[in-house]
């Protein structure tokens, strides 16, 4: 599919960024979340986020304008925000991806849901997402995922699967810096909680292993148990053809029903 064609879907109503209609409210939840989740995390978040969060113009003075993001993510990788209405299909997120448009909410948490919400809301996409899409390495490897996940897009066991990649790496990784871990993965960044307990000695830290991920499924309403830890984003940008390759080899096998 191409972008004309993703854009114009009609589950993906064209939507902009109402920057103009966020209040008071809106203005306070951001600057509070920012404020404290910035300061914690420059001890412990990859230096590559800390540089895009640099790079990409954000500050707790002003709401994330996803007007100046894509001007600056032209200019790096060519990326771009695509404002959707909330969760998407698989074919729609995958299919945004492969064309190098990450999407995003544009509502933000009410002052009572601070610390847990039930769906990701901007502060999620824009603050823990968006930054490391500078990062060439790291899209490339969103790119080729996608790709892999659109070739399987009917195949409900290989999305599963390629979600536990995703969610094990993009939302929830680790990367080891200079011996020590440090957090790359968004689900992680937006939550302080999970980021003192992700590198505490509670969960398990396993180094990246495609065919683990594969085989490890996960939970969305709590901590992980476990987190996987790369060495670089080179590394994870690597892992594509084996990432294929295992995915083929896995669904290549007699299911119970065929036996």
């Amino acid at each position: 599919m191409n972008l004309t064609k993703l854009l114009t879907d009609p589950r993906l109503p064209q939507m902009i960024q109402p920057y103009d209609a966020y209040t008071a409210d809106d203005r306070k939840v951001w600057k509070l979340l920012f404020e404290r989740q910035h300061q914690f995390l420059l001890c412990h978040a990859c230096e590559e986020f800390l540089e895009g969060l640099e790079s990409i113009g954000f500050s707790s003075e002003r709401i994330a304008n996803f007007e100046d993001v894509n001007r600056r993510l032209e200019e790096t990788t060519g990326w771009a925000v695509q404002v959707v209405p909330g969760l998407v299909d698989e074919d729609l997120f995958f299919g945004l991806l492969r064309h190098k448009r990450f999407p995003s909410s544009t509502w933000l948490r009410k002052p009572n849901e601070l610390d847990y919400l039930q769906e990701p809301d901007m502060f999620h996409d824009a603050f823990a997402h968006l930054p490391l899409l500078t990062n060439q390495s790291y899209v490339n490897f969103l790119e080729e995922l996608a790709a892999i996940a659109l070739d399987y897009v009917d195949n409900p066991l290989a999305i599963e699967m390629l979600s536990r990649i995703y969610w094990y790496t993009i939302e929830f990784g680790l990367i080891r810096k200079r011996g020590d871990l440090k957090v790359y993965g968004a689900g992680i960044l937006s939550s302080i909680g999970e980021t003192k307990f992700s590198l505490s000695d509670e969960p398990r830290h396993i180094d990246f292993d495609v065919s683990t991920i594969l085989n490890t499924p996960f939970w969305k309403n709590k901590f992980q148990d476990r987190y996987f830890i790369i060495d670089s984003f080179e590394q994870l940008y690597a892992s594509i053809p084996e990432i294929r390759a295992q995915l083929e080899e896995i669904l290549a096998k007699p299911t119970n029903d065929e036996l």
